[in-house]
């Protein structure tokens, strides 16, 4: 299933289309699909990895400086995020589009760990806003 998913990728043909994944999942790691073959990505969320008994000791550990669920769910969370985002933009001749849809991207606490090439960063708050930026940016 995954090669079949990954050769969709490998066409020469002028097909566009629409691929959905999770991110952490079987396509986060290990894959190069250089050139125009992924020319965008929605990350939806922000990657917070699943509740579990590992992670609240790693909270319970590092929570005397109240930065506990940072580096037990927070982090991980980041990390998949970046990893999602490095699908799209491989080298500095790559372009691509990335969609950052959850408002806390917005907050503080996960803006201080945007990489600092992403000042660029826009804040859409609607569909038509969304057009328009794409529009330009493809235009």
């Amino acid at each position: 299933m995954r090669e079949e998913f990954l050769e969709l990728f490998q066409s020469q043909d002028e097909k566009h289309f629409l691929a959905f994944g999770v991110l952490g999942g079987i396509f986060s790691e290990g894959i190069d699909l250089v050139g125009r073959r992924l020319i965008g990505a929605a990350i939806v969320g922000v990657g917070l990895p699943q509740m579990c008994l590992e992670r609240d000791l790693i909270m319970d550990h590092f929570s005397h400086g109240h930065r506990g669920f940072d580096y037990s769910y927070m982090y991980p969370g980041f990390n998949k995020v970046l990893q999602g985002v490095g699908r799209v933009i491989r080298t500095e001749n790559d372009e691509g589009v990335i969609l950052l849809m959850d408002k806390r991207y917005g907050d503080f606490r996960y803006r201080k760990l945007f990489p600092t090439h992403w000042q660029s960063l826009e804040y859409i708050s609607n569909s038509k806003q969304l057009t328009e930026k794409l529009d330009k940016f493809w235009g």
